[in-house]
């Protein structure tokens, strides 16, 4: 399982990685209301576990703004206001689960794989930039109904900027979100792999923000 963490405390955070690494979850771990937005379109996450308590932009406003731009992912909130008023306000802002801080990691991990077998039914996501297709089940790519090969990394980097269509996606996010893929990587790794994909898939298909990063533009 993949799973999107945003969760500004330290302990917290690396507790739940920790926790949940050997029993079969890749995490990542993002610490800001704001970035955690920006990050979820970027990766077939099958889970979130949101803080509401995130500097930035706060956990709830994260979740609203998820929920009106169409996304269906599962979301655990984690929050330390024991009030009944506030769990109603996050299962009603389109939370699926919460948890109230101190819990036991047991318990989020049950609660994880509660949530994935739910959501399971949700087709595999196929996304489509123009004549260019990109299937995350089988990982595949087409471009004007033939099929373009690609290593992991281009795969990865496509499916991070085409997640994120229309948004410019920072270089150091990228770089995050390539996850083990970027480990050993040389400094401009990322420019490579860009220029890669354009080759590929048309040279105007990926454009330059320059001194921010990279986007795919919307038709």
């Amino acid at each position: 399982m993949r799973i999107l963490l945003a969760e500004d405390d330290a302990l917290i955070g690396q507790g739940i990685k920790t926790w949940l690494k050997p029993r079969g979850f890749e995490t990542d771990w993002i610490k800001d209301g704001a970035a955690a937005y920006a990050a979820l379109p970027c990766a077939p996450y099958d889970a979130v576990v949101l803080d509401l308590g995130l500097p930035s932009m706060d956990g709830l406003e994260v979740l609203r703004r998820w929920r009106r731009d169409g996304r269906t992912e599962p979301v655990l909130i984690l929050t330390a206001r024991d009030e009944l008023s506030e769990r109603v306000r996050g299962l009603n802002t389109g939370a699926d689960d919460y948890l109230v801080k101190p819990f036991e990691p047991e318990e989020l991990e049950a609660r994880l794989r509660a949530l994935s077998r739910r959501s399971a039914g949700r087709p595999t996501p196929v996304i489509r930039c123009g004549d260019v297709v990109l299937d995350q089940g089988s990982r595949m790519v087409e471009s004007a109904g033939r099929a373009v090969p690609m290593t992991a990394r281009e795969f990865r980097l496509c499916e991070i900027l085409m997640s994120g269509v229309g948004r410019t996606i920072p270089k150091d996010l990228i770089e995050e979100k390539m996850g083990d893929l970027y480990e050993d990587a040389s400094p401009n790794s990322i420019e490579i792999l860009v220029h890669r994909l354009r080759r590929k898939l048309g040279q105007g298909f990926i454009k330059t923000v320059h001194g921010i990063g990279y986007t795919v533009p919307r038709d």
